[in-house]
């Protein structure tokens, strides 16, 4: 999956969330602190760059 489609589905999983507070399916306090639990299980999704080029042992050929 796309990095672009993780970033989608993580904002529709949160959009979700609030809706479903105002119709009192998901209790105030727990929609609060969703959006954090979210990024926090799913840092790939709003993580932007390609993790092989943080390495910072490589040495750059100069």
């Amino acid at each position: 999956m796309k990095q672009i489609q993780q970033a989608l589905l993580l904002a529709a999983a949160m959009i979700g969330i609030a809706l479903l507070s105002v119709v009192d399916i998901v209790p105030e306090e727990i929609a609060q602190f969703a959006p954090f639990a979210l990024l926090a299980l799913f840092p790939g999704a709003w993580l932007v760059g390609n993790r092989r080029n943080c390495n910072p042992f490589k040495r750059s050929k100069a």
